[in-house]
Parts: C-alpha cells; sequence; structure tokens
C-alpha cells in the first residue's frame, strides 16, 4: 500500500467558469489557470502520481505545454487514471478537501464524486470529499481564491 497527498490552489478572478470536480458550479468568479483551473482534480492527480512514485501533476501535464491550454482536467485524470493501471494499482480510497470561503461546496459534492468515480473506473463510496472555510483569514479567507488538499491510499495488485 502507498500513501499519496496532493494540493493545489488558484486564484479567483472575473471571467472564467469555477470549475471544481469537473462541476461548474454558478458564482462570479472563476478559477485563474493554464487548464480549466480545477483545484479538486489536480489535488487528486497530484495525490495519485504521488503514492505512485512517479512525481507531479506537472511533470506530465506542464503548464507552459500549449496543449494542456483550457483542457477539461477531467482528461487529466483519466489518463492518471491510465497510470495507475499500468503501474498496476487500485484505489483503497480518497479523501479531499476543498477550501474556500465561498461559493458553497455542499450542494456539488455527489456530482463531484460522481465525475471522479467514472473517471478512475471505481466506486464512489471510495471517495470522500469535504469543505471547509479558513475563517475568513489568509488570502483564501478573503475570497482570493481556492484551494484543496487530498490524501489517497492506494494498493498494488
Amino acid at each position: 500500500m502507498k500513501i499519496g497527498h496532493g494540493f493545489d490552489v488558484h486564484r479567483l478572478v472575473k471571467g472564467r467558469d469555477c470549475i471544481i470536480g469537473g462541476v461548474k458550479i454558478p458564482y462570479h468568479l472563476g478559477l485563474d489557470g493554464h487548464s480549466d483551473a480545477d483545484v479538486l482534480i489536480h489535488a487528486v492527480c497530484d495525490a495519485l502520481i504521488g503514492a505512485m512514485g512517479l512525481g507531479d501533476i506537472g511533470h506530465f501535464f506542464p503548464d507552459n505545454d500549449p496543449k494542456y491550454k483550457n483542457i477539461n482536467s477531467r482528461d487529466l485524470l483519466s489518463q492518471v487514471n491510465k497510470f495507475l493501471h499500468e503501474e498496476k494499482f487500485e484505489i483503497i480510497n480518497i479523501d479531499a478537501t476543498i477550501i474556500c470561503e465561498e461559493p458553497k461546496i455542499f450542494p456539488h459534492i455527489e456530482a463531484m464524486k460522481k465525475n471522479l468515480s467514472q473517471d478512475l473506473n471505481c466506486e464512489s463510496s471510495l471517495i470522500n470529499i469535504k469543505a471547509t472555510t479558513t475563517e475568513k483569514m489568509g488570502s483564501i479567507g478573503r475570497g482570493e481564491g481556492i484551494a484543496a488538499e487530498v490524501v489517497c491510499l492506494i494498493s498494488a495488485y
């Protein structure tokens, strides 16, 4: 068994969609980044890649490569799922925390779990997603961005 940890953060800006866990969340600001800036999926990818001992998300999907410009992060997660199978690992569980003051995450958690479980070909019961705030402290507390932190457990088969 191997444990992985992932973290990602993106700035909130005008003129972009707010996509988290593959779900477009209605909000007046969106996440800024080279891809669709999906903080949850990026953190999941990083956790899984790290657990496999393969480096990090930037190694496989560099933010200076034009082919990843505005890419749907679910496509990246599907690629990471291929790495899991190539390396002969299966997911035991994923536990994720989304950190933001707004928008409200709870109404979208089930849809996020469904997306992740589809892209990773695993039961949604293996994925836990929760949200918290920073009690208005720091840049996230001021509404400047959204972060996600993920731990995962994988096992060789």
